[in-house]
């Protein structure tokens, strides 16, 4: 067990740990353009780059180091690296797939610098940084073909290697946590929960691990089709610091689908409920 686990662990048993909250909707109240997107290091990139939030932490590393910093100052214990998009698969939508080493352990280490600056002034509350491996944009379980039931966008080993890379970024850029989030297939999910072990076997490094999913809608059922009982079965093998339900739903409609978690599982439990939804302008 590492320094930061048990150290968690310790916490943990002690009183409930704060996450952070959404980094997308703080980016959107900057106002940014194109030009804050690619910066100068992807000015003459082929891709535009307007909405890729991830790529913030190369080209506006202080915006994202200031995001991180309210949510600390707000009381947050562990914060989440910008990193939700940063694997190969999602990236290929903006050509920047060789990137995808690079995003990851710069926003690892940009997150944390800030944390560490926030522990010194907080001794007493020590603050944590999640490296998060977000869900990708394809789907191990469903076919994108309604007219070709039996074809799959990406394989379970192509899906592996995209989680590898994220994982090795993450953990060299220095993160306390690994942070599978908005699960909504669970063959993914277990696609990085294999390529982080395998990480872990080969390096000797262990860190603890949170896993969330996402409910789509009140079915109380993620995208892939498990209800969270079922979800909790199909992951506890990875012997997770906690288990939990992120996106998708607010507080009170999540709140059956935690407690459902909570009576099942034999770890920690984490919310982090959607604040809410956008209206027809976008705010």
């Amino acid at each position: 067990m590492s320094t930061s686990d048990r150290l968690i662990r310790d916490l943990l048993s002690e009183r409930i740990l704060i996450l952070d909250g959404a980094m997308g909707t703080m980016i959107q109240g900057h106002g940014l353009d194109s030009h804050h997107f690619h910066g100068d290091d992807f000015h003459g990139h082929a891709c535009d780059q307007t909405g890729n939030n991830d790529i913030l932490t190369l080209t506006q590393p202080e915006l994202i180091r200031g995001i991180h910093s309210k949510y600390l100052e707000a009381g947050s214990d562990i914060i989440e690296t910008n990193t939700f998009n940063s694997n190969s698969v999602s990236m290929a939508d903006y050509g920047l797939e060789s990137q995808v080493l690079r995003l990851n352990e710069s926003a690892a280490r940009l997150a944390k610098e800030v944390a560490a600056e926030w522990s010194k002034k907080t001794p007493k509350k020590p603050r944590f940084v999640a490296g998060v491996l977000g869900p990708t944009n394809a789907t191990a379980s469903i076919s994108p073909d309604v007219n070709d039931p039996g074809h799959r966008a990406i394989s379970f080993d192509q899906l592996v290697a995209c989680y590898a890379e994220c994982v090795d970024g993450l953990v060299r850029g220095g993160v306390d946590i690994l942070m599978l989030e908005t699960i909504f297939d669970t063959l993914n999910s277990k696609a990085a929960i294999f390529a982080i072990h395998d990480y872990f076997d080969r390096t000797g490094i262990e860190l603890p691990i949170m896993i969330s999913a996402t409910i789509t809608d009140a079915s109380g059922r993620t995208l892939s089709g498990q209800t969270t009982e079922a979800f909790w079965n199909s992951v506890a093998h990875a012997n997770p610091i906690s288990v939990g339900l992120n996106c998708a739903l607010g507080a009170q409609e999540m709140r059956p689908y935690i407690e459902e978690l909570s009576r099942v599982s034999n770890v920690f439990t984490s919310a982090h409920p959607n604040a809410g939804l956008p209206n027809e302008f976008g705010g």
